[in-house]
């Protein structure tokens, strides 16, 4: 049986005397795409960043291929193979494309300051290779002719897909999608739910995002978890979770029962 990528078991996070999340369990497994969903203020983000290390659980387990996470810092995960985007564009807005993607790649740089200077043997090999590695990128989410302009020069569409670039930089098993659609016209929404599915299909790697529009999370997901109030109310498929009273109840409210 295969091992997931990615299983929380039963993760809480407090902040204060608020529980932002409470008791969550969820997993992805190898080559899925699994969607976090919830009305605002249910605790996605927060899940998201307790996942990736960003904040450590009150209570719970976070395992990635098996391995207990607790203790390690935020930069240990991308390490261990996830790589994000956030919601909120991170980028070096005064650097190139070819510039930003090759952050992402810093993982993979191991030789020393001295080494640096020298620039033979290790450090060369390693910058040819995170160069090969960033016009594979470029190529691959269709930005030839933006790789040298500054990212402040790009349209907003144009800038998510180098963030998407930069995440796929550092070579994730996982790949952590925060409302990579968000602010896009239909074109662009169209582009970025197909460079997802050759994600996964062409470089075997698993997703979990979270996104609130509800028909790229019908046409990509393998699986969705639906959270409310830091809760998880509902998990299944894309067609079970439509149809579930729970969810319709949180995304809806009530229904007058007089009316």
């Amino acid at each position: 049986m295969d091992v997931p990528v990615l299983e929380a078991r039963n993760i809480s996070k407090r902040f204060g005397g608020v529980k932002a999340v409470n008791d969550v369990s969820l997993r992805v497994m190898p080559g899925e795409i699994v969607s976090l969903i919830g009305p605002n203020g249910a605790g996605k983000t927060t899940t998201f960043n307790l996942v990736s290390g960003v904040l450590p659980p009150s209570a719970g387990q976070i395992l990635f291929e098996g391995r207990d996470t607790a203790g390690l810092k935020s930069s240990d995960f991308a390490a261990l193979g996830i790589g994000r985007t956030f919601q909120n564009l991170a980028l070096f807005r005064n650097g190139t494309v070819v510039e930003n993607l090759l952050v992402g790649r810093h993982i993979h740089f191991h030789y020393s300051i001295l080494e640096s200077l020298l620039f033979w043997g290790r450090p060369r090999r390693e910058e040819i290779a995170a160069r090969e590695r960033v016009e594979q990128i470029i190529e691959f989410l269709e930005i030839e002719e933006l790789r040298d302009k500054p990212v402040s020069q790009l349209a907003y569409g144009q800038q998510k897909r180098v963030e998407l670039g930069r995440a796929l930089a550092c070579e994730p098993k996982l790949l952590l999608l925060d409302e990579i659609v968000a602010g896009m016209n239909r074109e662009e929404k169209e582009d970025i739910a197909r460079f997802t599915l050759d994600i996964r299909d062409e470089f075997g790697i698993a997703v979990l995002m979270i996104e609130h529009d509800m028909q790229v999370v019908m046409d990509l997901s393998d699986r969705v978890y639906v959270l409310d109030f830091g809760v998880l109310i509902a998990e299944g498929t894309p067609q079970e979770i439509a149809a579930d009273p729970k969810v319709l109840k949180a995304y809806l409210g009530e229904e007058d029962s007089h009316a």
